[in-house]
């Protein structure tokens, strides 16, 4: 089978990923060296070693299982700017999709490529103004953030968006967004504790979704898309 060619718009979206990815994990990387060389405080290789010991597979499993599930959500640009700035879950992916959504593109096309990396340079910029806004300001504004009047509010941030996402998305086609919405709420009442693993959870139904919609269409259950003129 030949390897499709890349559009040269993704070409140059991969040259450009690539190299601020690498000045990313460079600057990560020399950020505790930097801390060691000032200090002259160098942790002995094994403390280091049995530290990562207990994480590293962890993030390593949600690094791989992030990198399917949302680079076809996002597209190329919109990939390497997400996973540069980070907070894809909670941030970029439901900006990104609101933002495909309103601007009425699909994902995997040029035009969704487009409109999502607009939508995560667009949700970096704010962040960054918020948090700059927040640091300068934080002795004044941390009573109000802390008051027990927004603390609720606080801590339904992530389940009221992705709510409104959701209402946008299973509206849509019911029939596929039941079953692994079911599967969830069952797994989240039967074992609390999993709250935790968002990250490892969302392939799960992603594939759990695949897997009905497939189900579905082979028994003619589902319409078949209508072709765009």
């Amino acid at each position: 089978m030949n390897k499709p060619e890349m559009t040269p718009y993704e070409a140059e979206q991969h040259l450009y990923g690539r190299i601020w990815m690498g000045l990313a994990l460079l600057l990560m990387l020399l950020t505790p060296v930097a801390i060691c060389v000032h200090y002259n405080a160098w942790p002995p290789i094994t403390a280091v070693l049995k530290a990562m010991l207990g994480v590293a597979p962890m993030y390593w499993a949600v690094g791989i299982i992030e990198v399917l599930t949302y680079v076809p959500m996002l597209g190329t640009g919109g990939s390497y700017l997400g996973f540069v700035t980070g907070n894809l879950t909670n941030l970029k992916v439901p900006c990104a999709l609101n933002a495909m959504e309103a601007a009425k593109v699909k994902a995997g096309t040029e035009e969704g490529e487009i409109i999502s990396t607009i939508a995560i340079a667009s949700s970096s910029i704010v962040t960054i103004l918020v948090i700059a806004v927040g640091v300068l300001g934080l002795g004044q504004l941390r009573p109000v953030l802390e008051s027990p009047a927004l603390k609720p509010a606080f801590d339904n941030i992530l389940p009221s968006l992705f709510g409104a996402l959701g209402v946008v998305f299973i509206s849509k086609n019911p029939k596929i967004a039941a079953a692994p919405m079911i599967f969830m709420v069952v797994l989240f009442l039967c074992v609390p504790s999993l709250s935790g693993s968002v990250s490892i959870l969302v392939p799960v139904g992603a594939l759990i979704a695949i897997g009905v919609a497939r189900l579905l269409y082979k028994k003619g259950l589902l319409d078949k898309p209508a072709k765009e003129a």
